[in-house]
């Protein structure tokens, strides 16, 4: 075996890993809209009134929930609190209380085991490097392991693997007994109210107005958050919801009140409550009003937004049957159609278009996506704002699917100050990772393409950067000097590799061109010693070769050719690259030392096939 190739550094590279199979990610299960309400006074203080009651009732039966600990939905009692809660609201209020109640339980344990997970590794990555002398590497298996930087480092860490430890047995207590930690409204909201002092606008030290200020602010959105005002849908109810029902037609909203409220409020029959505004659904209206007039179910929340003092009403479905999932492209269907390969970065997307062979196509594209230090609904709006133009660019090129990696960067969080560098450097490149939206980028772009008619393919992530500068990015750079004003970045070599994946192809790009043009055919006859007319001495004419037969045309999928393409093949008895024996009548051909012609062929014609 030949030696191990080296790093830069002289340090040994590690082997490559095998690459997860490209797959089309799932289309979304469900669909959820949202109108504004204009409420009148006596509105609000109906929906406050309600929501405050029934916000009360969801944090007993959640705390009810927690107490009986981690046991299957035959022992979780549900029955028995429902009927308890029966008495303070109704039977369907308590039925979607329950159900909530079991959801965020079971969110809630889906996260402490995550977070254990993270402990874990986190304890093995300190340990391992730990047992290695400071400033020191040392060869476990496959992987290397170094030391920390001195000896201060490393009782630092020795101290951080101390309190990582005690979480960890902390956190394995709570997951053996069934608790879990969850707060109704958001934990953050709960901690600020620690720090209501510290976190004032106003100028310190604040007067006593300022501070009764600052403390109606935190209550106002603490009880806005704790408000509960869902209500299930029933299948074959009028309007697709007993609970909250909206008229398509006249957009009329009742709501049947808490059993202690509707002496005090009800101005319906039955105890309903019919507000003064009305619901009109602007974006995706028409599918709602069909699925209400078909007796389908419509799940209904009623929310409110302290900050602009707004209230909302947002109507969700069931897009699928229970149990099942939304039927998505068969991968070799797309694959016939050219796609838009997508690279995510902290600050920007970089995209370009790609033939059904892997050939990126036109000029590149970046997408500027500015995320950092800005509030959640900014970068939502940001988020969408780039996937829209992505949509609209891929519309544009008449592509079936676009290409992203399958990102995931949890562990890289857990263990980053182990793994991905330490000093200023280190948090610098932390903070980029931590700011690249994957998960989110990932689910918005999944639901947004399927209602644009367009899939998702995800592709391992592995290599991309690495396989693209080092095949893509000095050719791409010279097809794009003079025909784009945009410059040709790492990034979008990176996103060929990511679309010529996702295409089924290979990262490396072919480096002589198109199979048969006067410069390879020269070259290829100069190295195999073949014998042109052009060539011939002496009087008698040269036999018929043995070796060489007729051309013919397959449809096949060579090694470096795309699917399904024409491709000439010329069938040779003896290998290539061996010469037919000397004689008087035979004239080598030109060496390949001789002549060097270009061989440069642009990505856009690399694997085409055509014949002499």
């Amino acid at each position: 075996m030949g030696k191990r190739a080296r790093g830069a550094k002289g340090r040994e590279q590690r082997p490559y890993r095998v690459l997860s199979v490209p797959f089309v990610v799932a289309p979304p299960s469900g669909c959820r809209i949202r109108t504004r309400l204009n409420l009148s006074p006596a509105d609000e203080e109906v929906l406050r009134a309600a929501g405050t009651h029934l916000g009360a009732l969801a944090g007993a039966d959640l705390a009810a929930r927690v107490a009986i600990g981690n046991v299957s939905p035959a022992f979780n009692q549900r029955a028995a609190r429902k009927k308890a809660l029966t008495a303070q609201s109704s039977s369907r209020w308590a039925g979607s209380i329950t159900r909530t109640s079991e959801n965020q339980y079971q969110l809630a344990r889906r996260a402490l085991d995550g977070h254990i997970g993270s402990l874990r590794r986190a304890i093995a990555t300190i340990t391992a490097r730990l047992a290695v002398t400071p400033d020191a590497r040392e060869q476990h298996g496959r992987r290397v392991v170094r030391g920390y930087a001195d000896g201060a480092e490393r009782r630092s860490k020795q101290q951080r693997l101390q309190i990582l430890q005690g979480d960890l047995r902390q956190a394995v207590r709570e997951w053996a007994g069934g608790r879990v930690r969850v707060t109704r409204g958001g934990r953050g909201l709960l901690n600020a109210r620690h720090h209501l002092y510290d976190s004032a606008d106003a100028q310190k030290p604040l007067t006593e107005e300022d501070w009764q200020t600052q403390l109606a602010g935190w209550d106002t959105q603490w009880s806005a958050r704790r408000m509960f005002l869902t209500a299930d849908g029933e299948a074959g109810a009028p309007f697709g919801n007993y609970t909250i029902s909206v008229d398509p037609a006249e957009g009329t909203i009742a709501m049947v009140l808490p059993g202690p409220l509707r002496q005090a409020y009800a101005n319906a029959p039955r105890g309903r409550y019919v507000l003064d505004a009305a619901a009109n659904f602007s974006h995706r209206g028409a599918q709602w009003a069909d699925r209400i007039a078909s007796g389908a179910s419509v799940r209904y929340d009623i929310t409110y937004d302290p900050a602009r003092g707004r209230w909302y009403l947002d109507a969700s479905w069931s897009t699928t049957v229970k149990g099942q999932t939304v039927p998505a492209p068969a991968l070799e269907t797309l694959r016939r159609h050219p796609v838009l390969a997508v690279d995510v970065n902290a600050d920007h997307l970089a995209a370009w278009v790609l033939d059904p062979c892997g050939n990126p196509v036109g000029a590149p594209h970046t997408i500027p996506l500015e995320l950092s230090g800005l509030p959640a609904t900014t970068r939502d709006a940001r988020l969408r704002e780039a996937i829209s133009q992505l949509l609209h660019l891929a519309q544009r090129h008449e592509c079936a699917a676009l290409v992203i990696e399958n990102l995931d960067f949890a562990d890289a969080r857990a263990t980053g100050r182990e793994k991905l560098g330490r000093g200023r450097r280190g948090r610098a490149f932390r903070r980029k990772v931590a700011g690249i939206p994957t998960a989110k980028f990932r689910d918005r772009l999944s639901g947004m393409a399927h209602h644009a008619g367009l899939s998702v393919i995800a592709v391992d992530p592995a290599y991309t950067s690495r396989w693209g500068a080092q095949h893509w990015l000095n050719p791409l750079k010279e097809q794009t000097s003079t025909g784009s004003t945009t410059a040709v970045s790492g990034h979008h070599a990176a996103a060929v590799v990511v679309g010529r994946r996702g295409l089924g192809c290979t990262a490396r790009r072919r480096h002589d061109g198109p199979r048969q043009t006067l410069a390879t055919t020269a070259l290829r006859r100069a190295e195999t010693g073949a014998v042109r007319p052009e060539d011939r001495t002496g009087t008698t004419a040269p036999a018929a070769s043995s070796h060489h037969t007729s051309d013919r045309t397959e449809w096949t999928a060579p090694a470096r050719t795309s699917r399904s393409t024409p491709v000439v093949r010329q069938t040779r008895a003896r290998p290539p690259g061996k010469h037919p024996p000397h004689g008087p009548n035979t004239v080598r051909g030109p060496s390949i030392h001789d002549q060097q012609p270009e061989l440069f062929g642009m990505p856009d014609t690399a694997n085409i096939g055509q014949s002499d």
